[in-house]
């Protein structure tokens, strides 16, 4: 029996979400063509990841395609795999594909295609999340972001309970006193509803969500790879350890 990796995304009802994250999975089954890539949702559509877990046999390893641990990883996917290793069934949660090296030279690489200028203010944009964690992992990339980019990065929330975005841009224009743009980097890996309220933010510049463009950047499978290889040894630790 084959291994299952089991892609966990939010869900939108936008048809340029829905396939860049389909484009995600597919990429990501033909890296790995001797595992069953399955896509599962928490959130908008369907199939929800309880279903898909409990309709699934042999080892399952849950990938979130999330850039953080808020409410949904540690509540609906948790729950989800808690219930399945209750049945005897072998099964481990990778961590999000946030904050990563590969994703920062992605925002990267987005910044540098709109030509910031020294008087530019950056911040980067977020869904947002009532957990404290998922607000420290938004924190986390965008330190990873300054330090690249030697300047400071704030971070604007699109919901949640951290600092409203566009308190966060009228803050920045502020510093920039006229001198240089408030450009938003997208913190979001498709198209939906956080991406239509960031385009509609008063930014100068707001850059595309990560999966965005003609083709998938390949980085963002690599993430899914490590994430998905990272929870194989956890489960492999777990099998020894119970066997020993």
């Amino acid at each position: 029996m084959i291994p299952t990796l089991v892609a966990v995304s939010h869900g939108t009802s936008d048809p340029r979400g829905q396939g860049a994250i389909r484009r995600l999975a597919e990429s990501v089954q033909d890296r790995l063509p001797y595992t069953a890539v399955r896509q599962a949702f928490v959130d908008v559509e369907a199939p929800d990841v309880a279903s898909v877990l409990a309709e699934t046999r042999g080892p399952v390893s849950v990938v979130p395609l999330l850039l953080g641990a808020g409410f949904h990883v540690h509540v609906d996917i948790e729950t989800a795999v808690e219930a399945r290793v209750a049945a005897g069934q072998p099964t481990t949660i990778a961590p999000t594909l946030g904050p990563d090296p590969a994703i920062t030279g992605l925002l990267l690489d987005r910044l540098s295609d709109v030509e910031l200028s020294p008087d530019d203010a950056v911040v980067l944009a977020v869904a947002g999340s009532s957990d404290v964690r998922a607000r420290l992992s938004a924190d986390r990339a965008a330190a990873m972001v300054a330090t690249s980019l030697r300047r400071r990065v704030r971070v604007g929330h699109l919901g949640g309970a951290g600092r409203p975005l566009e308190q966060v841009i009228a803050e920045a224009r502020r510093e920039v006193r006229g001198r240089g743009r408030v450009v938003a980097a997208s913190y979001l890996l498709a198209p939906g509803f956080f991406a239509e309220r960031l385009d509609a933010s008063s930014a100068d510049i707001v850059t595309a969500p990560l999966s965005s463009g003609v083709r998938l950047d390949d980085r963002l499978v690599d993430v899914v790879v490590r994430r998905y290889a990272a929870a194989g040894r956890s489960q492999r630790s777990l099998s020894l350890a119970r066997l020993g």
